[in-house]
């Protein structure tokens, strides 16, 4: 599954970035760590990149691509990848589209979180001022003024892409200023509209999270079962002295029962022989 999530800056990109990576197993590329890696590696598309950095100039889009060509042919990216700040520009994509098409590799779908970005300047608006209230320190580039000029790049260099991608029907649109879980599962329901993700992917995901939740459900059972257990002790007891008494008891009546009528067996023996005897005396 290869995926890009589209949105201007503080629509949620990177935490349902997070939340489908745990999910399916697939990798977070971002473009910026990319680029370290490699400059540290010291491949051949690194060290073009670190001599270009070194004299203060932008990395160009074919080195940015020839770096992100050799991370997705590493194992870890068999089963798929999400692009994080890439691609930024039309040429970007077309580029991208031009590699996934040499290594016959197909993108699958390209989501874009659509905000409202008023109520974003509101957000962090009110963020700041309770952060400066509290007289805590506020991040240079977490205040109105640098998410306007955030914006206004997104809109210039990135939302171009929105059409790109419309016309060919990779785009799908989420409203981004749902709840967090909402979101997520309304990603969901597009990749597996889109095919992106197969249904038993889908359900195996449900299932590997049912466990977890169970696990907590069955810690408790478990303790519950242990407190009853612990209180039925005496119960227990109790119950067990009850039938011992009761087999003693009953085995005392049998006693006394088979005594009594041994005692009236020997009393009508003796009765009989008595009378026989008186009878044999009369006749004589």
């Amino acid at each position: 599954m290869r995926i890009i999530l589209l949105g201007p800056p503080g629509s949620g990109k990177g935490t349902q970035a997070q939340l489908l990576v745990q999910r399916y197993g697939i990798l977070q590329l971002s473009t910026g760590e990319m680029l370290r890696a490699a400059v540290a590696a010291g491949t051949p598309v690194g060290l073009k990149a670190k001599e270009i950095m070194a004299s203060g100039g932008l990395v160009p889009d074919d080195v940015v691509v020839g770096i992100i060509s050799d991370r997705i042919d590493q194992p870890d990216a068999k089963n798929g990848f999400i692009l994080d700040g890439f691609p930024r520009t039309v040429p970007q994509a077309e580029a991208l589209d031009e590699l996934l098409k040499r290594k016959h590799l197909k993108l699958d779908a390209v989501i874009e979180l659509r905000v409202n970005e008023s109520a974003l300047l509101n957000r962090v608006e009110t963020r700041v001022a309770q952060m400066r209230e509290r007289g805590e320190e506020v991040r240079v580039d977490d205040t109105p003024e640098v998410l306007t000029k955030r914006l206004a790049s997104y809109r210039s260099q990135t939302e171009p892409l929105i059409h790109y991608y419309s016309e060919r029907r990779k785009l799908s649109t989420i409203d981004g200023m749902m709840a967090i879980d909402e979101v997520t599962r309304a990603i969901h329901r597009q990749l597996l509209a889109l095919g992106a993700v197969e249904p038993k992917t889908h359900a195996r995901s449900a299932a590997k999270a049912a466990p977890a939740k169970k696990g907590k459900a069955g810690k408790k059972a478990k303790k519950s079962a242990k407190t009853a257990k612990k209180a039925a002790k005496p119960a227990k007891k109790a119950a067990k002295k009850a039938v011992k008494g009761a087999k003693k008891a009953s085995k005392k009546t049998a006693k006394k029962a088979a005594r009594k009528t041994a005692g009236k067996a020997v009393k009508k023996g003796a009765r009989k022989a008595a009378k026989k005897v008186t009878k044999k005396r009369a006749k004589r």
